[in-house]
C-alpha cells in the first residue's frame, strides 16, 4: 500500500493548522511518522519521519535540521514562523511549523493520525470503531453515551442493556440528529468553551442531565461525546469521558484523512483522465464505465471576488455534494480555476442539473457561475474530448448564456477553433482581408462591415443595405470600390467564403444585426 506523502499530509492538516516553508525534495517525499524531540537522547535514524522540535524556539533549530538531515528525517516541524528556511533547504530538508500557542501533545496527535491514515480506509466511515467506543465509554462511566459531530449529527451511540435513557436521546438517534432548540444552543455554546467535562442540567422535565465532553485535536472540534446521568455514574466517570473523547478524536481524525487522502488521489486520477494521460485503469479505479460527458463549472471572470482561490474550492464542495447526492460517489477535480465533474450517461437530463448547480453555487457562493457540457463520449478513453469542449464552451458563454451544453454553442465555438487554427497558421491568415482592414483604417471607410453585412445577408444587396442601414445603391458602390482598391473578386465563390472566415475569426466581426 502506498505510503503518506509530505503533499498528502498537507492535503489533510494544512492550512492554519500545518504550514509549509519549504520542501527541497518535494512533496512526494514519504511520511512515515511523526516523533517528539528528545534533547537527552541523541537523534535516531528515522528515514520519513517528521520530527517536532519539541522545547526548542524555532529560530534556533538550525542545528536540529542539520541532525534531522543527517538522520534521513523528511522534515522538522516548528512552532511560529521564525524558522531557518535558508538552512533546511540547503540540508534537503522539509520545514514546517505550528502555531505559536500549539500544544505538542495535539499537534503529534493530529499529525499521527492523518499519517496513519491510508485511502483504502476511505470507504470504511469508521462508524464501527465509533460504535465500540460509544459502548465502552458507556460500559466505563455507567451511563448511556452517544457521539456526535460539530453540527450535532449523533455519529454512534451505545447499546449497553439496561442503562437508563430518555425521550431526547431517542429522537436523536431515530433521526441521527440532536433536536434543535435555544436550550441546546445555549448548552452547546458552554460545552465548546469548556476544556474538561460539563454537567449539563435536562431540558424538559421528563428528561435527564447529561455530562459532556468536546472532542478536539489541534485546536480543532471536532464534535462532542455526551452520557446520560441517570444518577449512577462512576465516581471516576468524568477521567473516563475525558479519556474516551480523546479516543474519539483520533478516530474521527483517522476517518477523516483517509476519505482526504483517497479523494486526494481521485483526484489525481481524474486530472489525468483529463488530461488524456492516464489509461482504462484508472477509469476503473474511479468507477468510470459507459458512456459519460465533463461538465465544467467556473466562477464569472467578470466579477470581482476577494479570494477567488477560496471561493472556486467551495464552489468545488458545492458541485461534488450536488452530483453526489444524483450519483453516488463521484468524479470531481478543480484544475486551473474550473471544476469539472465527469457526468455518467444517459445525458438528457445533464443540462438540468448543470443549470440547477450552477444557480444553487452562484446563490451560496453569492457570484455568478457559469456552466458548460462537453460532449458525450462512449467511454472513459474520450473524457479528454469532452473535457476540450467544455473549455471551449466556457469561452463563449456570457451573462445572457450561462449554461450551454456544446451542440447548443457549435457554431460558435467551431469559428473559436477555427481562429485559432487560421492564426497560427501563416497561409490561413494571408489574404485580402488584411488590405481591407487597411484601407478602412486609411480612409475612414466601412468596407469590411460593408462585407460582413453582406455576406449575412446571402450576398443580397437589399439585405445588406437594411443591416447597415442605407440605400442599396450605397451598399452597390462600396463593394464595387472595395474590389477596386483591395483587389478582390466577390464573384468567386470561394474567394468569398474564405473573406467571410476570415473577417469573422480573425478579425473579430461578429454578425450583422439590423
Amino acid at each position: 500500500m502506498d505510503a503518506c506523502t509530505l503533499g498528502d499530509l498537507l492535503d489533510v492538516v494544512g492550512g492554519s493548522a500545518l504550514r509549509l516553508h519549504t520542501a527541497p525534495a518535494g512533496q512526494d517525499v514519504p511520511v512515515t511518522e511523526a516523533v517528539l524531540y528528545d534533547g537527552r537522547v541523541p537523534l535516531p535514524r528515522l528515514p520519513g519521519a517528521l520530527l517536532l522540535a519539541v522545547g526548542v524556539p524555532a529560530a534556533q533549530t538550525g542545528p536540529l535540521v542539520r541532525a534531522a538531515a543527517e538522520a534521513g528525517l523528511t522534515g522538522v516541524v516548528v512552532r511560529g514562523p521564525d524558522g531557518p528556511a535558508d538552512e533546511a533547504e540547503t540540508h534537503g530538508v522539509a520545514l514546517l511549523s505550528v502555531a505559536e500557542d500549539a500544544a505538542w501533545h495535539q499537534v503529534h496527535l493530529l499529525l499521527a493520525s492523518a499519517i496513519g491514515a491510508r485511502p483504502a480506509a476511505a470507504t470504511d466511515t469508521g462508524l464501527g470503531d465509533l460504535f465500540a467506543l460509544a459502548d465502552a465509554i458507556a460500559a466505563g462511566v455507567c451511563g448511556a453515551a452517544a457521539i456526535e459531530d460539530p453540527r450535532q449529527r449523533i455519529l454512534a451511540y451505545s447499546t449497553v442493556p439496561g442503562q437508563p435513557v430518555d425521550e431526547d436521546r431517542r429522537q436523536g438517534i431515530l433521526g441521527l440528529q440532536v433536536p434543535a432548540s435555544a436550550e441546546n444552543t445555549e448548552q452547546y455554546r458552554r460545552l465548546f468553551a469548556a476544556d474538561r467535562p460539563v454537567r449539563l442540567p435536562a431540558l424538559t422535565g421528563s428528561g435527564l442531565p447529561r455530562l459532556a465532553m468536546p472532542v478536539r485535536a489541534g485546536g480543532e472540534t471536532l464534535g462532542s461525546v455526551w452520557v446520560i446521568d441517570a444518577g449512577s455514574l462512576a465516581p471516576d466517570a468524568e477521567d473516563t469521558l475525558a479519556q474516551g473523547a480523546s479516543t474519539a478524536a483520533l478516530l474521527l481524525l483517522r476517518a477523516r484523512a483517509a476519505r482526504e487522502l483517497a479523494r486526494h488521489r481521485d483526484s489525481d486520477l481524474l486530472r489525468r483522465l483529463l488530461d488524456g494521460t492516464a489509461d482504462a485503469a484508472a477509469a476503473q479505479r474511479l468507477g468510470i464505465a459507459g458512456p459519460a460527458r465533463v461538465a465544467a463549472f467556473v466562477l464569472d471572470s467578470a466579477t470581482s471576488i476577494p479570494d477567488a482561490e477560496r471561493t472556486a474550492l467551495r464552489l468545488l464542495d458545492v458541485v461534488r455534494l450536488q452530483c453526489e447526492a444524483r450519483y453516488g460517489r463521484h468524479a470531481c477535480v478543480l484544475a486551473d480555476g474550473v471544476v469539472y465533474a465527469v457526468l455518467p450517461s444517459p445525458g438528457e437530463r445533464h443540462r438540468k442539473l448543470a443549470e440547477d448547480i450552477a444557480g444553487r453555487a452562484g446563490q451560496a457562493l453569492r457570484v455568478p457561475v457559469r456552466a458548460a457540457l462537453g460532449e458525450v463520449v462512449p467511454d472513459a478513453v474520450g473524457l479528454a474530448d469532452s473535457r476540450a469542449d467544455a473549455d471551449l464552451v466556457l469561452r463563449v458563454l456570457d451573462a445572457d448564456l450561462p449554461v450551454a451544453t456544446v451542440d447548443e454553442v457549435r457554431p460558435r465555438v467551431t469559428l473559436l477553433r477555427l481562429a485559432e487554427v487560421m492564426g497560427e497558421r501563416r497561409e490561413l491568415s494571408a489574404g485580402a482581408w488584411r488590405r481591407v482592414l487597411a484601407y478602412d483604417a486609411d480612409n475612414g471607410t466601412e468596407y469590411a462591415r460593408t462585407l460582413v453585412c453582406w455576406f449575412d445577408a446571402g450576398c443580397d444587396m437589399a439585405g445588406a443595405a437594411r443591416l447597415l442601414a442605407v440605400h442599396p445603391n450605397t451598399c452597390r458602390y462600396r463593394l464595387k470600390q472595395l474590389q477596386q482598391h483591395a483587389g478582390i473578386d466577390l464573384d468567386d465563390p470561394d474567394e468569398r467564403l474564405i473573406l467571410w472566415l476570415q473577417l469573422r475569426t480573425l478579425a473579430g466581426l461578429g454578425p450583422a444585426t439590423a
